[in-house]
């Protein structure tokens, strides 16, 4: 990321890692920190399964993993490839046989677990499916399956268990010459999960994915994976990124955003500010926000919204965002352009004109992006 000299205290210094490809998208280095979700869909449902990709898609991702448990879904995951926008990581746990395949049908990548995917002559195997397919590896070490050996070492799962087991699997990945592989070392505590990435970090050049296993529901969950994730993206840890919820994919998908947003990490859409109302207010504060939301879910430009209830805190956050509404009184607020007061607009018609004031901007913003490219 760009640094700023102005307010050095935003500033994020991201861990050196290698790039390798998914797909047609780059993870580690100084690309972007990619959006990974994942379908819930029976993968032989072949037409349940592409819409859902397609969905995560539009709203953002980057990159979708998809379950093959069987055969059968080895099969589906072809035509699923062949029909959807994104890169397709194929999620492969016990039977090596379905990495092969997974390989064979165009998978971009291969999760393979270390805890369950068997001895190291059926990894070689995998590997050289993957190399012959040009396939990457996302080595998936999660802290519920890890190898008996390392358990019965550390007596409990652990983040140097969980390390140990990442750092074995790569030395087989690099004793075949392969080095087109990611890692993750997941674990639904924070606690764990945190420190295990922060040993491996220090431990690899290799991209890491960050992610809370099994976080919880699109609350819960979101809070989780936002303290654990959002500490080591601070700490400049973490290429790519799964918010993992018991909720729509597109959700999480949204939240990935979010975190990524709330750190200046990456931008997409408009970035609403608001207050949590209060007695205050020139307007419902919480219904025109939520309405908004919906509203602007099309825009994929970065931008900033403030929509604040009254004159307090109001004018100074308007200044600096794109587009601003400050309530005000007789049924009425202010708009705000460009950090500066534009003029007033009834409470009755301000989500329209808000959405109509947005749209404008983000044309202005995308016109002005095309002529810097040139």
């Amino acid at each position: 990321m760009s640094l700023n000299h102005i307010r050095p205290w935003r500033n994020i210094y991201r861990r050196k890692s290698r790039q390798i490809m998914v797909g047609n998208v780059p993870v580690g280095g100084d690309a972007p920190i990619s959006v990974q979700t994942m379908t819930n869909t029976l993968t032989t449902d072949i037409k349940g399964t592409i819409a859902q990709v397609q969905a995560a898609a539009d709203a953002g991702a980057d990159i979708v993993r998809v379950s093959v448990p069987d055969e059968a879904s080895s099969k589906a995951l072809k035509e699923i490839v062949r029909e959807v926008s994104v890169p397709i990581v194929a999620d492969i746990h016990f039977h090596y046989k379905r990495g092969i395949e997974a390989a064979e049908a165009g998978a971009a990548c291969l999760r393979i677990n270390p805890g369950n995917i068997g001895d190291e002559k059926r990894v070689k195997e995998v590997i050289k499916a993957a190399r012959d397919h040009n396939c990457s590896i996302r080595i998936g070490v999660n802290a519920g399956s890890l190898e008996k050996h390392l358990l019965d070492k550390y007596g409990e799962p652990c983040p140097d268990a969980m390390v140990e087991s990442g750092l074995d699997h790569i030395k087989i990945l690099q004793d075949n010459d392969f080095h087109e592989f990611k890692i993750s070392c997941k674990a639904s505590d924070v606690f764990m999960a945190a420190a295990a990435y922060q040993q491996l970090a220090e431990a690899t050049d290799a991209p890491i994915h960050l992610g809370i296993t099994e976080a919880g529901g699109l609350i819960s969950g979101t809070v989780k994976s936002a303290i654990g994730m959002g500490n080591l993206l601070w700490m400049g840890i973490g290429d790519t990124i799964r918010v993992s919820l018991s909720a729509d994919p597109v959700e999480e998908v949204k939240m990935g955003f979010e975190i990524l947003k709330s750190l200046g990490l990456r931008h997409r859409g408009v970035n609403i500010i608001s207050c949590p109302s209060c007695a205050r207010q020139g307007f419902d504060v919480i219904k025109t926000v939520e309405a908004l939301e919906k509203r602007l879910e099309h825009i994929k430009t970065p931008m900033s919204l403030s929509i604040i209830g009254c004159v307090v805190n109001g004018p100074g956050e308007a200044l600096m965002t794109d587009v601003g509404f400050t309530g005000g009184g007789a049924g009425s607020g202010m708009v705000y352009l460009a950090g500066k007061q534009s003029h007033k607009q009834s409470n009755a018609d301000m989500v329209d004109h808000i959405v109509e004031q947005v749209e404008k901007k983000a044309a202005e913003l995308e016109a002005q992006n095309e002529v810097a490219a040139e």
